[in-house]
């Protein structure tokens, strides 16, 4: 459990909800990246809430907003693979003991790259299309179980160190993750 607040919604918009949580990643990132804060309340409330997030999202909202035709397979499966990857460097956060090192920085650096490329993107391609062709109700529906699925997550510590290692084991399992960085 993390002492930061990271909201427990219980109902409303799909949609709403997930980009509440990508304000709340935006700020986290920040509050990461700032020496005078308690990194390690932060990183830890980082973890839970990405994981949480990723997980509901997989489970129910990418495969309803595929059944419902507002977002293809490549989509669904690129917002994985973007979590995969967010896993990925949030492992490298984790896994540094000191909060005040320039490997910290730098590990913090990977995970706001690769977090908000992903927020970014799924905002686009994602959730506009979900707002336009998906009704008010199954929204409303959705919102409902991802909020339920998020919290069930944070309540079971899925941010801890150990999970997001099987986490990122499995990921790489099933060739979510490339061995070698594609951009280098």
């Amino acid at each position: 459990m993390t002492a930061i607040d990271l909201g427990r919604p219980v109902q409303g918009d799909v949609i709403d909800l997930i980009l509440d949580d990508h304000r709340r990643f935006e700020a986290l990132l920040r509050d990461l990246r700032d020496a005078s804060s308690d990194r390690d309340a932060v990183r830890a409330a980082f973890a839970a809430l990405h994981v949480a997030h990723a997980e509901a999202e997989e489970k129910y909202v990418y495969p309803k907003l595929r059944r419902k035709g507002a977002v293809g397979e490549h989509e669904a499966e690129h917002g994985e693979e973007e979590h995969a990857e967010g896993h990925e460097a949030l492992l490298a956060v984790l896994e540094l003991k000191g909060t005040d090192t320039q490997a910290f920085d730098d590990a913090v650096e990977e995970l706001a790259t690769a977090v908000n490329h992903h927020l970014t993107e799924e905002e686009l391609t994602i959730l506009n299309p979900a707002r336009e062709e998906v009704g008010e109700r199954v929204r409303a529906d959705l919102g409902q179980e991802f909020a339920a699925e998020r919290n069930r997550q944070i309540d079971d510590d899925c941010g801890s160190l150990t999970n997001v290692r099987r986490i990122v084991a499995g990921a790489r399992r099933e060739g979510l993750l490339d061995d070698e960085d594609d951009e280098d």
